[in-house]
């Protein structure tokens, strides 16, 4: 009869309530956009932020605030999981930010990252050299129900991550 409270939450629901717990204790704005983490592995991380009354702007697509917050997410989860996975503290900031806006996004937004092995081996760089190291990172956004596999946006975030004393 009570079978459903046995099942436990898969990884992405766990990693979605971090995402907004760290939001809301941390950053704001993230919160107030509530993305949800759609997939992550250590290869990969998907993000989704909703189309709503929060995140659209005068045009109904999504405003571009919005996309930035998106594509924080999906690069900063994936170094994040990275991270966590060494038990060693790291600072962790995005040192610039670029974006290419190909298409209204009038849907909601999938955020993707594809890039956590290359960010899983400059954490080991950061720990052997123990110095600053920066690394672009990709993220496309696709809005599924209105364009399929077919890119919005590319955002190009500069990590830059380094071992804490």
């Amino acid at each position: 009869m009570f079978q459903i409270f046995r099942k436990p939450f898969s990884q992405a629901w766990k990693e979605t309530i971090l995402l907004r717990s760290f939001g809301f204790l941390k950053i704001p704005m993230l919160f107030f956009v509530f993305p949800r983490v759609i997939e992550v592995t250590d290869e990969r991380c998907v993000v989704r932020v909703r189309l709503n009354r929060r995140t659209k702007n005068h045009l109904r697509s999504m405003y571009f605030g919005a996309l930035a917050v998106g594509a924080d997410c999906a690069g900063g989860l994936i170094a994040m999981r990275q991270i966590r996975k060494q038990e060693i503290p790291v600072s962790l900031i995005f040192k610039d930010f670029r974006a290419d806006f190909l298409k209204r996004p009038e849907g909601d937004v999938l955020f993707t990252c594809e890039e956590g092995l290359a960010i899983g081996e400059l954490v080991q760089k950061i720990l052997v050299s123990g110095k600053r190291e920066n690394m672009p990172v990709s993220i496309t956004a696709t809005v599924p129900s209105r364009f399929g596999n077919e890119p919005v946006a590319k955002f190009i975030l500069t990590l830059s991550l380094k071992r804490k004393a």
